[in-house]
């Protein structure tokens, strides 16, 4: 017999998005409610994501409401990635998103050149109310399943990210000029005659910053932070402009970098390339050898870098303390030597750093130093290697002194309050999501004061001190960033938690980021005293840079999921050790200790029993013999499936 729910009296219309990622038992997020949502009656005509309209029936017992929803205010997406199965008047594509329940009736007038098996991308026209699927339309065939370009174009399609250039925007960038005035130079501060250089990952062509290097006396020095005059270039309004505004960001997908900027800009006119001279916007710091700046000045300049060195190499003069950069770590793959006082620069700010370092974790800076995965590629795109990436010393250099430049700015911005300003943003950890890492980190034998925001800092870097080295440490700083609020780009500065910065923002990537653009804008504007130019939609932009943000984050992570799944397919029936590193109701997720790659162990395939899903434990745990497999847990795994079309890896127990 079907219940009955009464409408609770004081109901009222509220909004919120579908969340279909368990879709047998679908639910509303809302903000203005805290507790799940379920629906009364199954969800026909919504996808995954959908913005509705909805009205609380009931409050059950066990802290879930009843809803039912009222109507669609908007669709999430109208476009996506699937596969198509074409019958003889008729076809359906099955979506690749897993969280978007219904296929995609396709009628034969629509399939357009699709073939049957075909990665295509598909467009929503219609859904009638007694329809199980909604009408659609093929747009564009991707390819084959499974192949390498197929897949990475469906990452970026379904991302909606645009791969080439329009052609009006490659005809503006052409008229670009490439020379530098006198006219100009005779506006800038001029760094020439300084030493200077860069130093940036091996394959990179893009380089935004530079730093120069000066002795004012034993104990003090002149920092040079350098940083591409792209706002130079790229004037407000133009098409250029426009479609820098409209991408937002680059994005480094493991084969390839989809820039913000035609090549001609950010590979060649504002990257700050050796032996060229280059327009910049700095930011110089006259500072002790402890960290303590003196002074600081702001300004546009003009520099000409003497070297470009791969962190490799400065990494390599940090450890050595020596002029030769050996063939191993040369960029040239010859041995070289570089003359003493670059020595002495490198050397002398690393120890400055270093320092600065120390005060600003002092002060409750959460020191993160997660290891990246890194893919070595044939010359077919096909993954043979996969090797872990650690931030060192020559890296955190870099690290340090754009901090340094982009707090300098942000500190400007709020002491001069006549207009608006863009700042990067970060708010307070989830405090349920650090309850759950207090419990788990517990169970390695670590402790985390969740007694005050201070406490809460001092507490993490503790224990992310403590892991260093250890085979809980991947695991624990994975859980420790998850707990932390995403960083965002919003007019309202409520300072950055995460560094622990009243004020911050983003000025020292101008060539893949659009708000540094913004920023150097508003400097200029500052230092001319010309206020208020840019107020008009400054936080609508903050906004579309933040979403544009993540967009790009996701795509990267799907090509990082892609080459692992790829790595993978031919380690099929081999033993790994990895962590249990996550746990539903469906499986557990394993990453493997050697390579980090994560694959997924479904409940059903664990025989020995049958297993429920504790929430509170992060465990699944077996009815009969209370064997459990918890969050943490080492773990012995087989290589079961690495399905590239589904993008998914599966593992068993040994």
């Amino acid at each position: 017999m079907r219940k009955k729910y009464k409408k609770i009296s004081n109901s009222k219309y509220y909004n919120g998005y579908i969340d279909f990622s368990n879709k047998k038992d679908p639910i509303i997020v809302c903000d203005k409610i805290n507790h799940t949502i379920k629906l009364k009656s199954p969800i026909v005509n919504y996808l995954h994501e959908d913005f509705v309209q909805f009205e609380i029936l009931s409050r059950k017992r066990k802290g879930f409401y009843l809803a039912n929803i009222i109507g669609l205010i908007k669709r999430d997406k109208k476009e996506y990635v699937g596969i198509i199965q074409i019958n003889k008047n008729f076809a359906f594509v099955l979506i690749d998103n897993r969280k978007v329940h219904a296929d995609i009736f396709i009628p034969s007038v629509n399939i357009n050149n699709a073939e049957n098996g075909d990665k295509v991308l598909v467009k929503i026209l219609d859904w009638k109310k007694q329809d199980l699927s909604p009408i659609g339309n093929i747009e564009k065939v991707l390819g084959k399943p499974g192949e390498h370009e197929t897949e990475i174009d469906s990452i970026l399609t379904q991302n909606n990210v645009n791969i080439s250039f329009p052609k009006e925007v490659l005809d503006f960038t052409k008229n670009i000029r490439e020379s530098i005035s006198v006219e100009e130079i005779k506006k800038r501060r001029d760094f020439r005659d300084t030493l200077t250089f860069t130093i940036d990952p091996v394959d990179a062509k893009d380089f935004d910053d530079a730093l120069s290097f000066k002795r004012i006396d034993k104990e003090t020095y002149e920092i040079g932070i350098h940083i591409a005059d792209v706002s130079h270039y790229v004037n407000p309004g133009t098409l250029l402009d426009k479609e820098a505004y409209n991408r937002a960001t680059s994005i480094y997908l493991v084969d390839r970098v989809i820039s913000m900027l035609p090549e001609k800009l950010s590979n060649k006119v504002c990257s700050l390339r050796p032996n060229e001279e280059k327009l910049t916007f700095s930011v110089s710091v006259k500072i002790d050898k402890k960290g303590n700046i003196i002074e600081h000045w702001f300004g546009r300049t003009i520099i000409n870098s003497n070297y470009r060195f791969s962190y490799q190499e400065a990494q390599e003069i940090i450890d050595t303390k020596q002029n030769i950069i050996s063939k191993k770590n040369s960029l040239t793959g010859k041995q070289y030597k570089v003359e003493d006082h670059v020595v002495e620069a490198v050397l002398t700010m690393n120890s400055i750093a270093k320092e600065v370092r120390k005060k600003r974790q002092l002060k409750g800076s959460i020191n993160f130093n997660k290891k990246e995965v890194y893919f070595q590629l044939d010359e077919n795109k096909k993954p043979i290697g996969i090797l872990l990436k650690e931030s060192k010393e020559a890296n955190k250099l870099i690290e340090e002194f754009m901090l340094i430049a982009n707090k300098k700015v942000a500190e400007l911005f709020t002491e001069i309050k006549k207009q608006k300003y863009i700042y990067r943003i970060h708010d307070l950890p989830d405090n349920e999501k650090l309850k759950s890492l207090k419990y788990i980190v517990k169970s390695f034998g670590h402790t985390l004061d969740l007694t005050s925001s201070k406490g809460i800092s001092k507490s993490l870097n503790l224990l992310l001190k403590n892991i260093r080295g250890k085979e809980e440490q991947n695991l624990i700083e994975s859980l420790a960033l998850r707990s932390m609020s995403k960083a965002e780009y919003s007019t309202n500065n409520i300072g950055h938690y995460g560094l622990a910065f009243a004020n911050y923002t983003h000025f020292t990537s101008p060539i893949r980021r659009y708000p540094d653009i913004l920023v150097h804008r508003l400097l200029q504007d500052v230092l001319e005293k010309t206020y208020g130019r840019l107020d008009k939609n400054l936080q609508k932009k903050a906004i579309h840079c933040s979403e544009q943000e993540n967009i790009a984050v996701k795509a990267e992570r799907e090509s990082i999921k892609f080459m692992q799944i790829k790595y993978m397919q031919n380690k099929i029936g081999e033993t790994f050790n990895g962590v249990i590193s996550g746990v539903s109701d469906w499986g557990i997720y394993v990453e493997l200790d050697e390579n980090k790659c994560e694959g997924m162990v479904y409940v059903k395939d664990i025989k020995d029993d049958k297993y429920y899903y504790s929430s509170e434990e992060a465990s699944l745990i077996g009815k009969k013999n209370k064997n459990k497999y918890q969050l943490g847990d080492s773990i012995a795994v087989e290589v079961k499936k690495a399905d590239l079309v589904k993008k998914h890896l599966d593992f068993t127990i040994i």
